[in-house]
């Protein structure tokens, strides 16, 4: 069993000011080596040395530029093992969950996945990487506005931002293989199941207070469901709160 990991998610709750890219005051001068060489260390102490192994997430979380997506004056602790604030009473999630939800939904070049929380964009960038087509829904609409400005500014045009309520999911996009959820909801929203593929994988914290990290797995006409570590993410908003 891996151990209780805290979390404050990326998106779905109410909130204070938002992050990304020159927001937040200045930081200390960074060169690109240091970027690179911060990532590095990233991936082998916090990734490698907690049993993420995909290649293709590994690879992801050495290349997507992290210290973009937090404010300025975050930006010299960008690659630390701990979520940092970004603003709209939201964070960036520590690095470790990022990579453990990306390997738990079994990246794959001509997978498409949907995200529910766009948050900073960091976990779109890093799906952008692991999938075909990144599908990204964001609550809060200068949260959602800003990471679509980044993500495009950035390069990763094979991501689609819509403003609006995750619960429901994309439908016209439907069916996914991959579906990740970055905020908690009490019990786990019909739609989102509806829109798996065959084979798909839901990955999605679940629970309020005691929650766990869950991943559902369609299979034929039913669902299979593992959870694999306790977690805390602030709650999904919106219709989930109605749904309780």
């Amino acid at each position: 069993m891996l151990p209780m990991l805290l979390l404050i998610a990326a998106s779905g709750a109410a909130a204070p000011g938002c992050g990304g890219a020159g927001d937040g005051g200045a930081a200390p001068p960074r060169s690109s080596e240091d970027d690179v060489a911060a990532r590095a260390r990233m991936v082998d102490d916090q990734l490698r040395a907690r049993n993420i192994s995909d290649a293709a997430v590994l690879a992801a979380m050495g290349t997507v530029p992290r210290h973009r997506f937090v404010p300025a004056a975050q930006a010299a602790n960008a690659y630390a093992d701990h979520p940092l604030p970004i603003g709209e009473g939201q964070t960036i999630s520590q690095p470790y969950i990022v990579a453990l939800m990306t390997e738990l939904a079994w990246p794959g070049a001509g997978k498409r996945v949907l995200e529910i929380g766009t948050g900073s964009g960091y976990q779109a960038a890093v799906l952008s990487s692991c999938f075909r087509e990144v599908y990204t829904i964001e609550i809060l609409p200068e949260l959602g506005r800003r990471a679509e400005r980044l993500l495009a500014e950035l390069g990763y045009d094979n991501v689609h931002v819509r403003i609006g309520d995750g619960y429901d999911g994309w439908p016209e996009q439907a069916p996914f293989d991959a579906i990740v959820v970055t905020a908690a909801p009490e019990t786990i929203p019909r739609p989102l199941l509806e829109q798996l593929g065959p084979d798909g994988r839901l990955v999605i914290p679940v629970g309020r207070g005691s929650q766990d990290l869950v991943v559902v797995t369609r299979v034929g006409d039913g669902f299979r469901r593992q959870i694999v570590t306790g977690v805390r993410f602030v709650p999904m908003t919106g219709k989930a709160e109605q749904s309780k």
